[in-house]
């Protein structure tokens, strides 16, 4: 019997042979773990044991129904308490019920079956729950800092130690730094590492949504609220709930929109277009961008009230060509990663490869770097990679080069490059492409119809 499956079963019953029936009934499944008790005062002494299921006596002699189940819920309030009572009450069920308890059972000729159906939905909750804990344990170790940002720089230690610091409290985090950098690995992080964990992390890239469609996908929207709006939706602040919300390129929301979002910010509660209930909503709230917020108020593009609520804890994030030997440490994953999850030999790059990648400046950042590594293992005859694999821009820059050289890189050349590259691997496959690259496929779509990538 493993410990997902095992449950734990408290019997409260006074009456000896009604418990050993109970008991009897349940213990024909091996996975039931069950300890009987004739006193509300025994039962309560073993509480720290934990159970996950109880089943009480409505009428011990030592305490009423009410006053046990009070008692139990205060303690531990996920336990499932089943309330077996000698009479058919209806209002004494439903105030049981309100009080927190799971069923209400009268004591009859079909009590032990209704109690073996009863406790076999709790086990299938339990088990859903338990599953749940674990794919989000699992999910947290993922996004643990040292796992998903690796690098030995000192930028990255420094990053480590903030991470740290933004998982300690509910602080709003604003995130910056070029495209690539990893903004959104960052937010996971410290969101896996927060309180919030088991909640959910709803990200949002406000820069690929229709502008028109921007106040429903966060605030959500009514049934016939506008043309389309065939049902009710439930917005992303809704589903953030107890969570983290993500909201990449924050910079890109309109300035009527930045007023809404003030508002909501400000209220803790939302109202779906159409509607006017308000719907408070408990979220922590993270914001990412590329461009310079502070420069973005001084040009009237981005509201300074809004700037002030957002800015919280400031993480600026590094290029990928001011973390040194951190290049090298990420091609090694990167490689290792691809040819695990290809089947594929495992890869090494050459001495004279390792070099092409510290000297050359990385525009794309991390993500450019991934998009390298992997077409490399792909273009490599053996299990060596070779200068001559790793396709980059000819002339690029060098991470050594002047700040300004950097400044002026054409950045979106060199993503389109990236892009193309990928396209003509994957056969025009814009979805394989997106989730590779891990961008939203309606940048590529932008792409495409901005002449910058074709589909050939």
């Amino acid at each position: 019997m493993s410990a997902s499956q095992s449950v734990s079963i408290f019997i409260v019953e006074d009456n000896a042979w009604y418990g050993e029936l109970l008991e009897y009934k349940l213990a024909q499944n091996p996975d039931y773990h069950i300890q009987r008790f004739t006193t509300a005062q025994a039962c309560l002494e073993h509480l720290t044991d934990k159970p996950d299921i109880i089943t009480l006596d409505y009428s011990l002699p030592d305490g009423k129904g009410d006053q046990v189940l009070r008692q139990i819920r205060e303690r531990l309030p996920e336990v499932a308490v089943i309330v077996i009572s000698g009479q058919e009450d209806v209002r004494t069920a439903i105030a049981l019920l309100r009080q927190g308890a799971y069923d209400y059972l009268v004591k009859d000729e079909e009590t032990v079956d209704r109690l073996w159906n009863s406790v076999s939905n709790i086990r299938k909750q339990l088990a859903l729950s338990r599953e749940n804990n674990r794919l989000r344990e699992q999910i947290g170790q993922k996004y643990s800092p040292e796992r998903a940002i690796l690098g030995e720089s000192p930028q990255i230690q420094q990053l480590y130690s903030l991470i740290d610091k933004a998982a300690r409290t509910s602080i709003t985090v604003s995130l910056s730094g070029e495209t690539g950098t990893g903004k959104e690995l960052v937010a996971k992080a410290i969101h896996f590492r927060s309180e919030r964990r088991t909640g959910a992390f709803v990200a949002v890239n406000v820069a690929a949504i229709p502008r028109e469609l921007v106040e429903s996908e966060l605030f959500g929207h009514e049934k016939g609220s506008f043309t389309g709006a065939i049902g009710r939706r439930i917005g992303r602040f809704e589903e953030a709930h107890n969570g983290t919300l993500f909201l990449d390129e924050i910079a890109d929301l309109e300035l009527s929109l930045q007023a809404k979002l003030l508002r909501v910010l400000q209220e803790r509660e939302v109202t779906r277009v159409g509607g006017n209930v308000r719907i408070p909503f408990d979220a922590r709230l993270m914001v990412a961008t590329h461009r310079d917020l502070a420069q973005e108020v001084k040009e009237g593009r981005f509201r300074e009230d809004l700037y002030y609520r957002l800015l919280g804890l400031p993480i600026l994030l590094p290029p990928l060509r001011e973390r040194g030997n951190d290049v090298l440490v990420l091609a090694e994953a990167f490689l290792q990663s691809f040819c695990e999850q290809n089947n594929m030999a495992s890869c090494t790059f050459s001495p004279a490869a390792q070099q092409k990648l510290l000297h050359y400046a990385f525009p794309g950042n991390v993500r450019e770097l991934k998009a390298v590594v992997e077409l490399a293992a792909v273009l490599a005859e053996g299990d060596v990679i070779q200068p001559q694999d790793l396709s980059l821009r000819a002339g690029a820059l060098s991470a050594t080069d002047t700040e300004e050289k950097v400044t002026n890189a054409p950045l979106r050349v060199q993503m389109a490059s990236i892009v193309q590259r990928y396209l003509d691997a994957h056969n025009g496959n814009i979805l394989q492409v997106a989730a590779k690259l891990q961008i939203g496929k309606s940048t590529i779509y932008r792409m495409v119809q901005n002449n910058e990538v074709s589909l050939r």
